[in-house]
C-alpha cells in the first residue's frame, strides 16, 4: 500500500494517510496542471470510488489537508481496498494520466 499507511487511531477507528508531495508521480501531477496536495488526492479517491469501486461509496469519510490526504472510518476493509487502489495510482504515471483523462471526460473538478 506504499506510499499510503493505515493506522488504528483508537479501538475500531482507522485512518488511511498519504503525505502529499511524497509520491513518485508528483512532478507529473504538476505537469498536468494540478497541485499534488491532500485535496488533489481526495479527488483521486473520489474518482476511484465513483468509477471503479462503487461498493466503497459511503463506507468512510475524508479529511484532507494541504500536506496530507486522510480517509477515516470504522470499516478497515474498505480503507484497505481504497489504499490499494490509491497506491496503484500513486506509483504509476499511466494511471495518473488515465484518471486525469477520466476527470476531463466526466467534468470532474479537483479541489486542489
Amino acid at each position: 500500500m506504499t506510499p499510503l499507511t493505515l493506522i488504528e487511531t483508537s479501538s475500531g477507528k482507522y485512518s488511511l494517510l498519504l503525505n502529499a508531495g511524497d509520491t513518485s508521480v508528483d512532478g507529473l501531477i504538476e505537469e498536468l496542471g494540478h497541485e499534488p496536495n491532500g485535496y488533489f488526492w481526495e479527488g483521486v479517491a473520489q474518482l476511484l470510488v465513483l468509477h471503479e469501486a462503487t461498493a466503497l461509496d459511503g463506507r468512510f469519510d475524508y479529511d484532507p489537508e494541504g500536506g496530507m490526504f486522510c480517509a477515516y472510518g470504522t470499516d478497515r476493509a474498505a480503507l484497505e481496498e481504497l489504499g490499494a487502489r490509491m497506491a496503484a495510482v500513486a506509483n504509476d504515471p499511466d494511471r495518473i494520466r488515465a484518471l486525469m483523462s477520466l476527470a476531463d471526460a466526466t467534468g470532474f473538478e479537483f479541489d486542489d
